[in-house]
């Protein structure tokens, strides 16, 4: 495939893919791979997710973490690598680095009453923590958590067909897998002195799942590393989500996929005393599935590249490297 250096990352529309109008379709699925294939990020619009839920869930955050921090507190559960409820400032940080990224943030996973208790993944999830202080967050949350997975599973699809796999490959992995709704506070810097040199909103980094789909954030600050090393700013439309492809897709593509990586920096000086808010649907499947690269992504000018692997082992080490597992 031709290689393609792109200025900003492509948009497409996610009904040529569900319409039923099969050229639109395998259009889609074409444009898609080309440009998961390039630079692992597309803008999609169609997801599903309308503004009025996302208005509604970018409020009730921003109520949330204006919260004092004794009260955020209570909903920290780091005995379960913080994948349920808060995460305090600085605890996070991207991977071969030690300095905190310049946030916070709040965890929604499966909700554990919608499992069957024949499924025997259930007793892997914990229990969703929901601030008593705001009943509403978990109705709005888990909405939108809903709305993400049901994208998120079209969009799966989409990227079976490209991989020239069976249309409903993904859909034995990910149902009832181990996604989170991450939503994401970059709080605001007073004094930026007081804070390490080195230390930004979110350092550079891959992210761990198979594709990330994340509404629109509150202020600029995403880029992405284009092949040739430059750094180019994400920014979708009011009505578009950005999916990009995660390290486990990588992995199991033999990098036909790209986990490219990206970065939040830090606002200009004058500005590092205002908020920025965003957030992300991290898709994972669930811990069973089976990493281990496909055979059709491999060949002698593409050897493979990566060890064995369940998705439930990649992510408990990679949640080591971040520092959220001891």
């Amino acid at each position: 495939m031709t290689e393609i250096l792109y200025d900003e990352i492509p948009s497409l529309d996610l009904a040529d893919f569900t319409s039923g109008n099969a050229e639109k379709k395998a259009a889609f699925v074409e444009k898609l791979g080309q440009a998961y294939n390039n630079i692992g990020f597309a803008a999609i619009k169609n997801h599903g997710l309308n503004k009025e839920l996302q208005d509604k869930l970018y409020d009730i955050i921003k109520r949330y973490f204006a919260l004092p921090d004794e009260v955020k507190t209570k909903h920290e559960k780091p005995e379960i690598g913080y994948q349920r409820g808060y995460t305090g400032k600085g605890k996070e940080h991207a991977k071969g680095r030690n300095t905190g990224d310049l946030k916070e943030f709040y965890h929604v996973g499966q909700e554990r009453s919608d499992i069957p208790d024949s499924d025997p993944i259930k007793a892997e999830y914990p229990e969703n923590v929901w601030p008593e202080e705001l009943p509403e967050f978990k109705e709005i949350a888990l909405e939108t958590y809903k709305t993400l997975e049901a994208a998120g599973k079209n969009m799966l699809r989409a990227i079976a067909l490209y991989l020239e796999l069976p249309e409903d490959y993904f859909e034995d992995k990910v149902i009832y897998g181990n996604s989170i709704l991450r939503q994401i506070h970059y709080f605001p810097i007073e004094n930026p002195d007081e804070v390490p040199a080195d230390a930004v909103r979110a350092a550079e980094h891959g992210d761990i799942n198979l594709i990330t789909l994340l509404m629109g954030a509150s202020a600029d600050g995403l880029q992405v590393l284009r092949k040739d090393g430059k750094w180019i700013p994400i920014t979708a439309l009011p009505d578009q989500v950005v999916v990009n492809v995660g390290d486990m897709l990588e992995r199991l593509t033999n990098k036909k996929l790209k986990s490219t990586i990206h970065r939040v920096v830090n606002p200009p000086r004058e500005k590092m005393n205002s908020s920025r808010f965003s957030i992300p649907f991290f898709m994972h499947p669930r811990s069973e599935m089976d990493l281990t690269c496909l055979e059709s992504c491999i060949d002698e000018n593409n050897p493979k590249q990566f060890t064995d692997a369940t998705a439930g082992e990649f992510l408990d080490e990679r949640l080591r490297e971040l520092g959220l597992k001891k």
